[in-house]
């Protein structure tokens, strides 16, 4: 919690006058060192009771601060289009990028807090919705986002004195108050609020990400407050990082043999299908999954295909299969390549976040929010700790997006190192397919082994009973063609 013992609760105009002119030269300095390095950003979320300030503050960190650099993102009730995805969507597409600082009012926890005050929520799923929180914080601490939490507190008495004041007689605000409580109105409610505060403040205030629960009947003493939280943390996020030994950036792979076989190596790859059983089995999973997206109750849930494999495994022709029985109108497919700069400004899951497709609609990835965990682990683009997170970071995401109605299924198309030698070769003898393979496809093959045990380890850690992995026998494509047309129906129909 932050110390306030420093400065005086009854602060005069006076005073914050005398020491306000300090705190603004060392938070610009700050800002300007944070925009220089651009290590890391800032989320500042500025909570409170209504009519405690949080407006005041906000307007007087856009005095001391440099606006260019500061971002307000401020949220009320779902939009029509937030509604249609998952909850944590429209905090992920406004992430600030490294190097700016994001003010949030109506933040993540407004809404689990709101809904357990009204009595709409029980205290188990309350305190469930905290541990999600936790994990969803220290990953953006892990990825280089620094919170600064701040709860402005006011006895619910002053609160309403203080709101009564500023009010008109036709029952307009005589200046802008930022009302996030009006709902919460009987005694018992305010009781639930209150009991839901504490258990917030003990189960979220953590090591990366504490809170600041500031007093807030002095308005003098609590912009003060704000302003040296948004310094402290300003300072912290602009210590250097300890640097990384040199030999952290190789894979792990590389420093281990296989252990033996692994679950990709014991697939049978000779399974194959005739053209005609295919002609008619094709057609007739086309039907049914042009049937399943094409039903009202599609409508209430989303569809999310991942497609990972060997380099030309088929993962495209697959795709290509699976969009001709789709409305076009309705799926959108993402080709994922190395990320911009714009997303390596921010934490790895963003760029994936804002392309979650809305309910009623399909997103296809081709390569997918594994990258962490096979490319950039194998040839080292990132630390062993980085990858070796992302394993938990990824099954979370995956169950929000399960808990929100999304329907996730994944494949992993596999060959044999000799038949992807012979597909790499027809490949550069056909002149509408040369752009298909590069130097890297056959520089990868080096690694033949390194990425096998990625995969396998992949699998082993994020095929869940909510996303599970499929395995597909990729060697022939008829029959991969088959099995992933097959596998999507069977689970939209279940």
């Amino acid at each position: 919690m932050f110390d306030s013992a420093r400065l005086p609760h009854d602060l005069t105009k006076e005073q914050f006058g005398a020491l306000e002119g300090e705190l603004h030269e060392q938070l610009l300095d700050a800002q300007f060192e944070l925009a220089s390095s651009a290590a890391k950003s800032v989320l500042v979320l500025i909570n409170g009771s209504d009519g405690a300030g949080k407006g005041g503050a906000l307007n007087r960190l856009y005095e001391w601060l440099d606006p260019h650099g500061l971002d307000t993102l401020a949220y009320e009730a779902p939009t029509e289009e937030e509604r249609l995805r998952p909850f944590a969507w429209r905090y992920w597409r406004d992430m600030p990028a490294k190097g700016r600082i994001g003010v949030v009012l109506g933040s993540w926890y407004h809404p689990p807090l709101l809904a357990r005050a009204l009595g709409e929520t029980t205290r188990r799923t309350f305190k469930q919705q905290l541990t999600t929180i936790n994990e969803f914080e220290a990953m953006l601490a892990a990825e280089g986002v620094a919170l600064c939490k701040i709860w402005l507190h006011l006895d619910h008495k002053d609160a309403r004195a203080r709101l009564k004041k500023i009010t008109r007689v036709d029952g307009d605000d005589a200046r802008p108050v930022v009302r996030e409580w009006a709902e919460v109105d009987t005694r018992k409610e305010r009781r639930r609020l209150a009991e839901a505060g504490v258990a917030m403040a003990e189960e979220t205030s953590t090591g990366p990400a504490p809170w600041f629960l500031i007093p807030a009947d002095n308005r003098y003493f609590a912009e003060l407050s704000v302003g040296r939280c948004v310094l402290a943390t300003l300072t912290a996020a602009n210590e250097p990082s300890p640097p990384k030994p040199a030999k952290a950036r190789r894979s792990l792979a590389a420093q281990k043999p296989l252990p033996g076989p692994t679950v990709i190596s014991a697939l049978d790859l000779s399974k194959t299908v005739d053209e005609k059983t295919y002609e008619e089995e094709s057609d007739d999973l086309k039907a049914r999954l042009t049937r399943e997206t094409s039903r009202a109750s599609f409508e209430k849930r989303g569809l999310i295909l991942v497609f990972e494999g060997n380099d030309a495994a088929g993962k495209g022709g697959a795709i290509q299969r699976v969009r001709q029985a789709l409305d076009p109108r309705r799926f959108r497919v993402h080709g994922v390549a190395a990320p911009t700069d714009e997303e390596r400004a921010r934490p790895y899951l963003w760029r994936f976040w804002r392309k979650v497709p809305r309910r009623g609609h399909i997103g296809v990835f081709d390569r997918s929010w594994y990258g962490r965990v096979l490319v950039e682990r194998v040839e080292g683009y990132c630390d062993p700790a980085d990858w070796m997170r992302a394993y938990d970071e990824i099954n979370d995401f995956e169950r929000q997006l399960t808990d929100s109605d999304y329907t996730l299924v994944k494949f992993w198309l596999s060959i044999s190192a000799d038949e992807q030698m012979r597909r790499f070769k027809a490949r550069e003898a056909t002149p509408v397919k040369r752009y298909k393979i590069t130097k890297e496809d056959w520089r990868n093959r080096d690694k033949w082994g390194e990425y096998e045990q990625a995969v396998n380890d992949m699998v082993d850690r994020t095929s869940t009973s909510r996303a599970p992995w499929t395995l597909v026998e990729a060697e022939d494509k008829r029959y991969a063609r088959l099995k992933v047309l097959r596998t999507i129906v069977e689970t939209l129909e279940a």
